[in-house]
Formats: structure tokens, C-alpha cells, sequence
């Protein structure tokens, strides 16, 4: 049996299929022959040390980087070699919240969230301010923040405010990079909280780009280890801490690693 599927969910569809991925800047390699799959209403988490392309390999899933060869699928449509329209229709079926959150400063939350709609959706403006503070409301944020401009947020605000934006167009995939960096360890902590609930409660498929061991244990139902320019395990968080590679070994095992495991008891 492939360890690498051993874990995965039998009774879910695969709705991202990575296929012999490689990436390379220059002569530089980063992924040399990378496949994975991911389950629907899986929340995954993407680790690996310095230099593994984790945000790389995001960037070639959502469409910002082409591969040096292979294929993506995205509910089993292939991303690369195809139009640029039938990119923009796929564009509609992901979310993505960048580490910095990536909010245009000069707009306000509202008209941040407002964004893919005018690009993907022929809406009345009432219809678009009508949806933008639902997504506000769903993301956990007060309706005066609607009204208010990046600067003027706090960081675990400016996370809610473009997760709120990664939600406008329904998608059914969200991908999160460095989603709690930054933040103190209880808005980090309730982060983590709201991504459960809508993960739970809009069937959301999430992969998510971190560094945060907490969340790791918390949120995730599989982590994806890349390592050696290929992923080496794809596992439980509580399996991936004891597995014997070193690399993994060297990531979980120093000592912020085993008093994050000891206080999940694993």
C-alpha cells in the first residue's frame, strides 16, 4: 500500500489531484516529481523547513506559477494548458488569504470584499454590499468594519477581513498562507476556531501553508511534509510526529515541538 494514501478519506472524492509536479527557478529544482490528492472536506496542512516550496506549490495549484511539468487538477479539471477563461471559471471555486493578507490599503473592508465580485459577477452595487456583509458577518467581524480601511484594523482583523474576501465568490476550496502569523496566541487560537466552523459547516476543502504547531494539531485532518524536493509524508499530525525520517524528526521533535505535543497529550 502507498503510505502517502494509506491515511486519506475512502468515501470522498478527490477534488485536488497534483500529478508529477516539478518546479524549478533556473537550474534550481524545488518539486521533482511532486503527486499528492487531496479529500473533499479535508483541512490539510502544507510543512515543511526553509525552502521545501511550500508557498510555491500553493502558487502552482491556485494558478500564480506555472509548473516546469506536470498537471493540477482542481475538481478534476486541469489547470495548466488550458484557456484563460476556463481559468477565470475555475478561478471561482477557490479562496485564497495571502500571509500578509494582501487587502488593497487604499479600500475599504467592504470594498476589498467587493473585488471578485465586479471581476467574476455581473451584480447590482446593493446586491454586491448585500453579499460583501454576509461574508463580513461570517468571518466574525462587526459591521462597523465594513467601513474601515486596512490601516485601521488590527492583524488578527486584517486576517478576518481577507478571509472574508477569500469567501465572496462560495467557493468550495480555501487555501491559507500563514493564516496565524503575526497574531498573539488567543486571536491566533480563535482563527483556528472559526476555521473549524466553516470548514464544518460550508464543507470547505482547506489547505493551509504554516508554521503554527498549534494549529497543526487543532485544525488539521492530514499534514503534507515536503522534504527533499518531494513530499514525504502525508499523514495525522499525531502519526507524522513520530515518524522516523529525519527531516521530520529534526521539524517536531525540538523543544517546541514536544511541549506543543505534550500539551495535546499525543
Amino acid at each position: 500500500m502507498d503510505p502517502l494514501k494509506h491515511y486519506a478519506p475512502k468515501d470522498r472524492k478527490v477534488v485536488i489531484r497534483l500529478e508529477h509536479i516539478y518546479n524549478r527557478f533556473g537550474t534550481h529544482s524545488i518539486h521533482e516529481d511532486l503527486s499528492m490528492e487531496v479529500h473533499e472536506g479535508e483541512m490539510i496542512g502544507l510543512v515543511g523547513g526553509s525552502g521545501s516550496g511550500k508557498t510555491t506549490l500553493v502558487r502552482s495549484i491556485i494558478m500564480l506559477l506555472r509548473p516546469a511539468s506536470g498537471q493540477v487538477y482542481l475538481m478534476d479539471r486541469p489547470v495548466w494548458g488550458i484557456s484563460s477563461g476556463e481559468q477565470l471559471k475555475l478561478k471561482k471555486i477557490f479562496g485564497m488569504l495571502f500571509q500578509s493578507g494582501a487587502l488593497f490599503s487604499s479600500l475599504t473592508v467592504l470594498e476589498n470584499i467587493m473585488i471578485p465580485l465586479k471581476e467574476h459577477y455581473s451584480l447590482s452595487e446593493s446586491s454586491m454590499k448585500e453579499i460583501a456583509m454576509l461574508k463580513i458577518k461570517l468571518a466574525g467581524l462587526p459591521d462597523h468594519a465594513a467601513t474601515r480601511l486596512p490601516k485601521e484594523l488590527s492583524g488578527g482583523m486584517v486576517k478576518r477581513a481577507s478571509l472574508a474576501r477569500a469567501l465572496a465568490l462560495e467557493p468550495k476550496m480555501l487555501f491559507l498562507d500563514e493564516p496565524t502569523a503575526g497574531l498573539d496566541p488567543i486571536s491566533a487560537g480563535a482563527f483556528d476556531e472559526l476555521m473549524c466552523q466553516l470548514k464544518a459547516s460550508l464543507n470547505l476543502t482547506i489547505v493551509m501553508v504554516t508554521h503554527d504547531l498549534d494549529s497543526l494539531w487543532a485544525t488539521t485532518d492530514r499534514i503534507a511534509f515536503l522534504g527533499e524536493k518531494k513530499l514525504l509524508a502525508f499523514e495525522p499530525m499525531e502519526i507524522l510526529v513520530n515518524n522516523p525520517h529525519p527531516l521530520i524528526q529534526d521539524y517536531f521533535q525540538g523543544p517546541r515541538g514536544r511541549a506543543t505535543k505534550d500539551a495535546y497529550g499525543k
